[in-house]
């Protein structure tokens, strides 16, 4: 799924969480913060293709054309760069570290945390199975 989407769907996730949990932060702020985490996460992209293929290429080509970031995701990786079952796996550890590191911190927080990015990586796995790329 593209970053297009995952933001107004993460922001959305952040307004029923702010009228269904209480945590430490504003309800605004919890919008926001769930917008850029459930969006920001996809940069482990970066991290794994990084890892496949030993090159920073793809950061590279977004930093010098950061509209492509945002217009034109399709042209970011090469067909293998990332993988879709290494990047949802990615995207496991990535919660399961953070709501772990936040429970210490704020229960609250790690359940809101936990809910958008399980949200993020169930609209993953519907988007790649409606693509038909969830194989193998």
């Amino acid at each position: 799924m593209r970053s297009r989407h995952h933001f107004p769907i993460s922001a959305a996730v952040g307004v029923v969480l702010a009228l269904t949990v209480e945590t430490p932060l504003s309800a605004p702020l919890l919008v926001v913060g769930a917008a850029l985490l459930g969006t920001f996460v996809d940069l482990d992209h970066f991290l794994i293709a990084r890892v496949r293929t030993g090159t920073w290429e793809p950061l590279v080509r977004c930093l010098r054309d950061p509209r492509m970031a945002l217009l034109d995701q399709d042209a970011i990786f090469e067909v293998g760069d990332v993988g879709v079952w290494t990047r949802l796996a990615s995207h496991a550890v990535i919660t399961v570290a953070l709501v772990a590191a936040l429970s210490a911190v704020s229960p609250p927080l790690a359940l809101a945390a936990g809910v958008v990015l399980a949200v993020h990586v169930g609209c993953d796995v519907a988007w790649d199975a409606w693509r038909g790329t969830l194989t193998g």
